[in-house]
């Protein structure tokens, strides 16, 4: 079982008395053979790929010869982190079916194979198995080099490095590690319905860069570090930053969109923004053919199998925000396409990013505009409740030699009035789309108001006809007072 950023096996095999020729020939017939495909062949080796199964999400396998060395290499093309021994059984099978060819094929065989070969090799000049490193992704041969900006690895590694900078924050802080509490998250800039529509729109993009606890940031940063090392290459510095940022934003306004009461928070969005934007290039000539294949069944398989999990209600994954962000990303890839078959126009470039981060910007603010937070606004009239039924209650808080006409006034034109008014501010919940637990919430309250108005009659009828005999009747009403007041969850 190999572990790793891409988990890979490696071997060599000498070339004994073999020449470079017959020895390419035979490693390209087991890998047909063994029903690879072949995609990439030069004078120096070759690059194939394995079928997509249950058991596989399609290797690479390289074989560059090298003197009378051969160098083989099967590597993992999707984002996991274990192969449970596929690669290396991947070369064994390789080489295994070599020797059985080796002893099959006769020196003349292998000269007429080379021969019908020869015209689609490429050649040593424009070999791209001979231009060390290949790839970004085998410059990272360290876990240090992971948080290091290079050329061709410098937003990822930066963007890594901030969410990892604020969960330390927000850990020295005070804040639960494995799994921090609503009140936290929303401090620290989750995004909420509630809050954000309410004016603080930053928390579209800073809750882009809060984690739900260690393991949630771990896997995030993973799969943003293998989308990263695949896809910024491509991109480029201005390119993949715009993608990154436009795709959080458009995640978190799905999110918004769609729940009513969810906090949510996290890199995943964006990810998934990345993700998209390489699944519109795989669909283009802009990434080796003899990748592409490999890479589209592994990403989709990826991306389609966290979807289907986040439909779990019980999972805690956003699926809006994912979605909303796959999606965003297929546009933007698309739409990044012409910029990036003219590497070299960087009027082009600069325009699309400039477009594209308009036409986003203007139509993220006409959804947040357009949502609907009856939340926020059943927040706010609440706490004008709260300051209504205080008003209401001053009677209570009069001195005991107040005099009676005052104590009636605060009773009725202060008491009975606000009362009344808190009903009415109750009635008009009904316009609002509120969750069912708020709605039965929102009944008690006007019971418990029902009962207030009833027991202040009472009492006015008591002082002003200076009597006792509706004492009982008062204390009967408090005591209904209480119970609703408890029902309530011990007050507003």
């Amino acid at each position: 079982m190999t572990f790793g950023l891409s988990p890979k096996h490696i071997q060599d095999l000498p070339l004994d008395n073999l020449t470079t020729e017959q020895f390419l020939v035979l490693a390209i017939e087991a890998a047909k053979k063994l029903d690879w495909n072949v995609g990439y062949t030069s004078e120096t080796g070759f690059i194939a790929f394995t079928k997509f199964s249950m058991s596989s999400w399609s290797e690479e396998v390289k074989v560059k010869i090298d003197g009378n060395n051969a160098n083989l290499k099967s590597e993992c093309t999707g984002s996991q982190m274990v192969d449970w021994g596929k690669n290396k059984t991947n070369i064994e099978n390789l080489v295994a079916t070599f020797n059985e060819l080796k002893t099959s094929l006769s020196p003349e065989e292998l000269a007429q194979k080379y021969e019908e070969l020869k015209p689609n090799l490429v050649s040593k000049e424009q070999d791209v198995l001979s231009q060390p490193p290949p790839t970004t992704k085998e410059k990272i041969t360290s876990v240090f080099a992971i948080f290091k900006p290079t050329q061709g690895y410098f937003i990822t590694p930066i963007i890594i490095n901030l969410n990892i900078a604020i969960f330390i924050l927000m850990v020295i802080s005070g804040v639960n590690f494995m799994l921090p509490d609503n009140a936290s998250l929303l401090k620290w800039g989750a995004n909420f319905r509630p809050i954000t529509l309410e004016g603080e729109w930053w928390r579209l993009i800073t809750n882009c860069f809060l984690h739900i606890g260690i393991f949630h940031l771990l896997m995030n940063m993973y799969a943003l570090l293998y989308i990263g090392l695949l896809l910024e290459p491509h991109l480029g510095k201005t390119r993949f930053t715009t993608a990154y940022l436009l795709t959080g934003i458009i995640a978190s306004i799905a999110s918004l969109w769609w729940h009513d009461l969810t906090i949510s928070a996290g890199a995943s969005g964006a990810i998934f923004g990345m993700y998209g934007v390489f699944l519109a290039m795989l669909t283009t000539n802009l990434i080796e053919k003899s990748a592409r294949k490999a890479l589209l069944i592994s990403i989709a398989v990826f991306v389609g199998y966290n979807i289907l999990n986040g439909l779990n209600p019980n999972s805690g994954i956003d699926n809006a925000a994912h979605i909303g962000g796959l999606i965003g990303g297929l546009v933007i890839g698309y739409s990044l396409i012409p910029s990036l078959k003219k590497p070299n126009e960087n009027k082009l470039k600069y325009t699309t990013v400039g477009l594209l981060t308009t036409l986003i910007l203007i139509s993220s603010f006409v959804v947040y505009k357009k949502v609907p937070n009856d939340i926020g606004t059943y927040d706010t009239k609440i706490k004008e409740f709260v300051s209504m039924e205080a008003m209401a209650l001053e009677v209570y808080n009069l001195p005991p030699n107040t005099p009676n006409d005052k104590i009636l006034y605060g009773i009725k034109d202060r008491g009975i009035y606000y009362w009344n008014e808190n009903i009415k501010l109750i009635d008009s919940f009904k316009d609002l789309d509120l969750p069912l637990e708020i709605r039965t919430k929102n009944r008690l309250l006007k019971e418990y108001c029902e009962l207030r108005i009833k027991s202040y009659e009472l009492l006015y009828k008591a002082i002003s006809e200076d009597t006792d005999q509706y004492k009982t009747q008062i204390e009967d009403y408090n005591i209904k007072i209480e119970a609703k007041i408890k029902e309530l969850g011990g007050g507003q």
